[in-house]
């Protein structure tokens, strides 16, 4: 059962997300300014060759990789701006009109990358995402409504952690949630959960802008706030815009999601690798509000993301296996929808039911440093941390890139080591990894892409042998999460009968095939080997396998 929330802003108007929103042009026109203080320290010697880099590589994009999203005047516009160079470098006042390029180059990505927020929208969408939950985690004819009340579903979305301490460091400055991802569900999950559930303003976050190519699609995320990340862009200054965007975002005051690993995990496992340019726009407002003599602070918040079912699924464990199998790992082909695939996926979004876990790590600093409710920073000895000191030289306050650098890597593997403490174990994960175990023992001298490779095999444990085996992974589990190594579901950890039947219910809920299940004769089948990897694999990295005398995958 998970606590429930009031908002701690109540009018979606006063939310920081629709400030922003409302003074955007001013925003853009303050964000211009830093952009550019962050560019011509650097390059100021150098300006035409970064323009005419970013004009070719701009160029190349629109011939190569056109999106129906890009602006109609891309072609020209880039063609233009190349005549423009080539005049300047011929002018006498060549810097000046350069510049003056680069200006405007940084002011077109930043009208692009600056989301909007319309609370009007939002409300709507908060309805639409009502429906579309009840739906995917209740079954039809729960409770009094056929699918469930509004109260029922935030129910269906277990929240743990110091969300108390959370709320309240919400006020005393910028809460940064950094969250695990899975899903393509991760974003509108999060949002919804923490607008529902946790009773926090709607929080700023990225999204691809590949998204935005789908029109109806594109109108309603063009007025949730998010802002807008295209991965085709690799020039310097898209660069820079990006980073400094998350900045100079966060120093103002707007609370945001960053997902650290940057993509989703393709294999299934949480991430042990993050990426840290986000990071270190944290560490770089972090650092300005000092500069301005603030007192603010900003918090960064881990949140692992628990579901029994990724949609998903089978696309991205069959990224990871290219990656690491490259030629040897033969990629199924997909068959498309059929008649009883699509019969058993509405046949389980009417029985079935699911919940999804919302796991928050305590909250810390930008060194690492956790932080109470007052927002005070205490080391892993429990003393007493001013920042301040950590960005300073001689008394002074000032950036050091190198110094700063060492500061997100720490960061980062406190952020990891948060990620693992937090991930609340399923009894989905459970039975997935038992099985997986059992299944590879009998086939592990093929290698693991040999064995995956083979196609339309049906796999086959006796119930007792399972049924032991996972008896004993529930009792390693329970001693490592009473050590604090991991957390457990809210399911029936003390009846472990119970636990392998509800991990056998919603191991992979919605796929097209079933991923385990148990025969009327009692036996357990897998016909789906490649699936049941990608969800064993939210258990490995823990060395469960050692405490329990098993060979690691």
């Amino acid at each position: 059962m998970t606590k429930l929330f009031n908002h701690i802003i109540p009018k979606i108007e006063d939310w920081p997300v629709a400030r922003q929103a409302r003074e955007r042009t001013a925003f853009i026109q303050r964000l211009n300014v830093f952009v550019m203080e962050q560019i011509m320290p650097t390059h100021k010697n150098n300006l035409s060759e970064l323009i005419s880099k970013t004009i070719y590589l701009e160029s190349q994009r629109v011939k190569l990789f056109p999106w129906k999203v890009d602006p109609i005047d891309d072609t020209s516009y880039w063609k233009r701006l190349s005549v423009e160079l080539a005049e300047a470098s011929q002018s006498d006042d060549k810097e000046e009109r350069e510049e003056a390029l680069v200006k405007r180059i940084v002011n077109r990505y930043n009208e692009e990358i600056v989301g909007s927020f319309s609370p009007r929208a939002f409300r709507i969408v908060r309805v639409i995402l009502l429906g579309f939950f009840k739906r995917l985690l209740n079954g039809y004819f729960t409770g009094h409504w056929r699918w469930g009340s509004k109260e029922a579903l935030r129910k269906r979305i277990i929240v743990q952690g110091e969300v108390e301490r959370i709320r309240e460091l919400f006020q005393k400055g910028t809460v940064v949630v950094m969250p695990t991802h899975y899903s393509n569900l991760d974003s509108i999950m999060v949002g919804y959960g923490i607008d529902t559930n946790v009773g926090l303003p709607c929080f700023s976050y990225g999204a691809g802008l590949n998204l935005f190519n789908y029109e109806l699609f594109a109108y309603i995320m063009n007025r949730l706030g998010p802002f807008r990340v295209d991965r085709r862009k690799k020039n310097p200054i898209y660069l820079e815009c990006l980073k400094s965007f998350t900045s100079f975002s966060v120093y103002e005051g707007v609370n945001c999601i960053f997902f650290p690993g940057g993509t989703r995990s393709r294999s299934g496992e949480t991430e042990d690798r993050l990426k840290l340019g986000l990071i270190n726009s944290l560490i770089e407002a972090q650092r300005m509000y000092l500069e301005q003599g603030q007192g603010k602070k900003i918090f960064v918040v881990p949140l692992n993301i628990g579901y029994h079912f990724v949609l998903e699924a089978n696309s991205l464990i069959d990224q990871h296996l290219q990656i690491v199998g490259r030629e040897k790992y033969i990629k199924s082909r997909s068959t498309g929808p059929s008649m009883i695939k699509i019969s058993r996926f509405f046949s389980d979004l009417f029985r079935k039911q699911s919940e999804v876990y919302l796991s928050f790590g305590n909250p810390m600093d930008v060194l690492g440093n956790e932080v109470d409710i007052n927002g005070e920073s205490t080391d892993k000895f429990g003393h007493a941390v001013d920042i301040s000191d950590y960005f300073s030289w001689e008394g002074k306050i000032g950036a050091n890139t190198q110094r700063e650098g060492v500061y997100a890597r720490k960061l980062g593997e406190t952020v990891i080591q948060s990620f693992r403490k937090h991930n609340v174990i399923l009894s989905s994960y459970i039975v997935s990894f038992v099985a997986f175990y059992l299944i590879y023992e009998e086939y592990k001298d093929l290698g693991l892409i040999s064995f995956i490779n083979q196609r339309g095999k049906k796999y086959i444990i006796d119930n007792d042998v399972f049924r032991s085996k996972v008896f004993e992974c529930i009792e390693v589990v329970k001693d490592r999460a009473a050590k604090g190594d991991v957390m457990l579901s809210d399911e029936a950890w003390d009846n472990s009968d119970t636990l392998i039947k509800e991990g056998l219910s919603k191991i992979g809920t919605y796929h097209s095939s079933r991923v385990i299940e148990k025969s009327t004769d009692g036996k357990i089948i897998c016909k789906n080997i490649k699936l049941l990897y990608f969800y064993h694999n939210r258990m490995t990295n823990y060395n469960f396998e050692e405490s329990l005398g098993w060979e690691k995958v």
